[in-house]
């Protein structure tokens, strides 16, 4: 096995090199959500290099492999402009998660109260619910894939806080493609650092739907772990979805329609302006930065991961933060575009 590791890896290395000087797979559209994007020919090319091997370490697992696939596909025809419509890609994503989560009998168990875990223990809600938070999970790991390595970054980080924490079954994953994954994950962090490729919305998609089976099968497999830790891990890229679509809800515009409004979009404008950088160092700094603080939130709850009242401390203490630096960096937005009319 470690040869044919070894080999994806010069592999992958290999192809990124040569799609980048091609100019193969573009990734720039012109789209005004693009602004803070490095506009030189980067190829989508992170879940094409992902699909292949993820579908062979979790072969076990067919219905997993099977819709693995078809979201791919999903975010691979979007990614080539085949569907261009928000609203369409978004009902495919909805028809497939909940097909998913029926077919694979994927439930969340409890939520440690007593009126929602009896909602729960309704099939037809549990079934609703767990398909809610894997859209909510995918669409807003897309949102937060704008800046480089700002998604790969984060998977590695819950990942490897879980395998760490013991969280993660050997039956699910075994130790060797555990490793295996964080390695290729690595490399791709390091050639998206280096604008060699971008997930793309096919590497966003696949990435965030295995990150959601993940946490929901180690909250299953963990029960006496608070359910709220298994929030805390994910409460970035959620709560980006969720709050953009509140922001926009109170500002009359549809929430599929793309904005450069969301937080990690402001962070880089502010780092950009204030420090003087150009995109790339901008778009990269900004990433590192709002992975640090996560990295910071979840190492702290992994300190007691069984302590539900610590754990909805934690997760308050970060939307609090989001919130009050949300509203910092936007009206720092608004004041430099003010002032160049």
């Amino acid at each position: 096995m470690l040869f044919y590791y070894s080999f994806y890896i010069i592999f992958v290395i290999s192809i990124s090199i040569y799609l980048k000087k091609n100019a193969f797979l573009s990734n720039y559209s012109g789209d005004k959500h693009q602004f803070f994007s490095n506009k030189k020919d980067i190829p989508l090319s992170g879940g094409i290099l992902l699909i292949a091997p993820l579908v062979l370490i979790f072969i076990k697992y067919p219905i997993f492999d099977i819709f693995l696939i078809l979201i791919f596909f999903i975010g691979f025809l979007s990614d080539r402009k085949l569907i261009i419509s928000a609203k369409k890609r978004f009902i495919f994503q909805i028809f497939l998660i909940i097909a998913f989560v029926l077919f694979s009998d994927l439930k969340i168990i409890s939520s440690r109260l007593e009126f929602f875990d009896n909602l729960l223990q309704n099939s037809y809600f549990a079934y609703f619910f767990s398909s809610f938070c894997l859209l909510i999970l995918m669409n807003g790991s897309n949102f937060i894939d704008g800046l480089n390595g700002m998604l790969i970054l984060y998977v590695i980080i819950v990942i490897l806080l879980l395998f760490k924490l013991d969280l993660i079954s050997f039956f699910l994953i075994k130790n060797e493609n555990f490793i295996f994954i964080l390695i290729l994950l690595s490399i791709l962090l390091i050639l998206n650092f280096m604008n060699y490729l971008m997930l793309g919305d096919n590497g966003a998609y696949i990435l965030s739907f295995l990150l959601g089976f993940i946490i929901i099968k180690s909250h299953n497999l963990n029960s006496n772990v608070s359910p709220y830790f298994f929030i805390l891990l994910l409460w970035y890229p959620c709560f980006e979805n969720l709050f953009s679509i509140l922001r926009k809800y109170f500002q009359k515009i549809s929430p599929l329609e793309a904005d450069n409004l969301h937080f990690h979009q402001l962070l880089f404008f502010y780092v950009r302006k204030k420090l003087k950088l150009s995109i790339v160092k901008s778009n990269n700094l900004s990433s590192i930065l709002i992975n640090f603080f996560n990295i910071l939130i979840v190492s702290l709850g992994s300190t007691d991961i069984y302590n539900t009242k610590f754990q909805i401390q934690l997760i308050f203490l970060s939307l609090i933060l989001y919130i009050i630096f949300y509203n910092f960096f936007l009206r720092y937005f608004k004041l430099i575009r003010f002032s160049k009319k």
